[in-house]
């Protein structure tokens, strides 16, 4: 750090991303990328007359995007926000309806970069614990005084709440932006999308990076109502309007018009994963109710960080969080099915090493 740094930002808490190692090749089951490559169409529309036009800027608010994800989500282009990536969605959401007076609750297990926007922003914040099975109780975010952000399906259990929760804490809360966290909805959660036509209040953010195969272009979306878009598109436009450059347009566009290709691929990934936590059971594995392209695990008798550290060693990431309650568990991205046998092969060999060695 050095000395010109602000005072306001000498204990700010970086976000922590997945590590991206490239001292060997490894099978990436930690990051929740897509083991699928983008469509065919993406691979047609980012040609060499796209590369050509990069010396002209990208239309700052991608109109063409926005029609074509309004008709997919049945709703307005003016109802869309696009951004670079659904984190600048979430850290203009902090920005623009937080402050030292206006405050921000979310579950204590959750998407890291929460707490991040807080200190960042110095948000008053209260954490809210989940349920003992790792669930979140709706309840506590119904009538309270502050923004509410809930990723759902959660990160890193993957498990959801209902529309219906939703909608309570939507009703209960009505002079309070709901910020609810898409990210993993296309692997069997339950969207909150169409409740944007009846209250104003909530904001939806979503990524390409996941069930889209875009996690390289950075590109996210939000749907809420008018009136919120103005004020993320007026943060926007305060910061960077070029967020977003012409070949990820292309490619977002190319990407919503072949969205049958990508449910394809998400049918495949939920497949994959429930018979990943099939034999996971059998190895004496507690495998959390995922709806997400990740599951969250726990072994009865071999801890979280010796399977992180182990099947590192034998050429495989997951993902490993070193924190209370959690640091037992390791988040396992879904790949193809390859992937996946070569995961659980590589686990059983840790569990029959473990049990040597005691």
């Amino acid at each position: 750090m050095s000395r010109f740094l602000s005072e306001r930002f000498a204990g700010l808490e970086a976000y922590t991303p997945g590590e991206q190692p490239k001292d060997q090749q490894y099978i990436k089951l930690n990051t929740n990328e897509s083991p699928y490559p983008p469509s065919p169409e993406v691979f047609q529309r980012v040609s060499a007359a796209e590369v050509e036009k990069l010396n002209l800027y990208p239309d700052p608010e991608g109109k063409i995007l926005k029609e074509k994800l309004a008709g997919l989500y049945d709703v307005e282009a003016k109802n869309i926000f696009l951004s670079n990536g659904s984190d600048d969605i979430i850290n203009f959401a902090f920005m623009a309806f937080c402050d030292a007076n206006h405050g921000v609750m979310y579950p204590s297990i959750s998407y890291g970069f929460y707490p991040v926007y807080s200190d960042l922003y110095r948000v008053p914040t209260v954490t809210v614990p989940l349920n003992a099975d790792f669930s979140i109780n709706h309840k506590d975010y119904c009538g309270v005084d502050k923004m509410v952000v809930i990723a759902n399906p959660n990160a890193p259990t993957g498990m959801e709440i209902s529309l219906e929760q939703i909608r309570e804490i939507l009703a209960s809360n009505p002079n309070q932006l709901v910020l609810i966290d898409e990210a993993y909805v296309d692997f069997g959660g339950t969207s909150a999308v169409e409740l944007v036509k009846e209250y104003d209040n909530l904001l939806v953010s979503m990524t390409f990076s996941k069930s889209r195969s875009l996690a390289g272009a950075r590109l996210g979306f939000a749907i809420a109502s008018e009136g919120i878009i103005e004020d993320l598109e007026k943060i926007k436009f305060s910061t960077n309007p070029y967020n977003i450059n012409r070949l990820t347009l292309v490619a977002g566009e190319a990407s919503v018009d072949s969205d049958a290709y990508y449910k394809e691929n998400a049918k495949k990934i939920i497949a994959t994963r429930e018979r990943t936590v099939a034999e996971l059971t059998k190895m004496d594995f507690t495998v959390l109710d995922s709806k997400a392209n990740f599951i969250f695990v726990t072994h009865k008798s071999v801890g979280g960080n010796v399977f992180y550290t182990k099947l590192k060693e034998k050429g495989l990431l997951v993902r490993y969080f070193n924190k209370p309650l959690i640091d037992q568990y390791m988040r396992v991205t879904i790949g193809t099915d390859v992937q996946m046998d070569a995961f659980l092969e590589k686990v059983a060999e840790i569990i029959v090493e473990e049990d040597g060695a005691k």
